[in-house]
């Protein structure tokens, strides 16, 4: 019987530099809604929809405290995950989820082979009043990611991006040598229902795990 090929999914969320600066964010830029349900059910929600769900098994774990979040404790919960994974594994990582797939791989020898990574709309390190990185900020980028001679590393951002300014990818792409740069026109931060780019970039690149 054959393997599944692994998409691992790590979701994004915002970190700041001090409990006070994110108490200030709660109190003044983040708004309440008694209907808290996405109208878009975004595309990383519907995978295998859009791939043949013989062909993959997704794993897409839940960060802690994602509207607060910690480097050390999403660290500490994707040590959790890290059992359960195989060789070439797809690695795929939105907003604050690409920054810390980045950060990662440059302090550390992941424990299987990497087929692909994906960086979506991935900050690298702008902040504003909003937008922080707490303890996600990168201290010794590319680092280790460069040693593990990953096949295909893509990099897609949208010029329309009102959160994540596009330099952001264009620093991982050139910081990152051979990487695929995709730039969009009128994508914003991705949050929309498909992402026919990525699903299609996954196909292209398909392994083909032992039996």
């Amino acid at each position: 019987m054959k393997r599944k090929q692994q998409i691992l999914h790590i979701h994004g969320g915002m970190a700041f530099n001090s409990r006070a600066e994110y108490f200030k964010v709660l109190q003044n830029e983040i708004e309440f809604h008694i209907e808290e349900q996405e109208k878009v059910q975004k595309w990383h929600y519907n995978y295998l929809e859009f791939l043949d769900s013989n062909n993959y098994q997704i794993i897409k774990p839940t960060m802690p405290s994602k509207d607060n979040a910690s480097y050390e404790a999403w660290e500490i919960w994707f040590s959790k995950v890290i059992p359960f994974l195989i060789d070439d594994i797809i690695l795929v990582g939105h907003s604050l989820g690409g920054i810390f797939l980045a950060k990662y791989l440059s302090e550390s020898i992941f424990p299987v082979r990497i087929q692909q990574l994906h960086l979506v709309a991935a900050v690298y390190d702008f902040e504003d009043e909003i937008e922080q990185l707490g303890d996600f900020k990168l201290t010794k980028f590319p680092g280790k990611l460069i040693e593990q001679n990953i096949p295909e590393i893509h990099i897609y951002h949208s010029r329309d991006n009102i959160f994540v300014p596009i330099l952001e990818s264009e620093k991982y792409h050139v910081q990152i040598p051979g990487s695929h740069f995709h730039v969009f026109e009128d994508k914003g931060h991705f949050l929309d229902e498909t992402f026919p780019e990525l699903f299609a970039n996954i196909k292209r690149g398909e392994s083909k795990p032992n039996t």
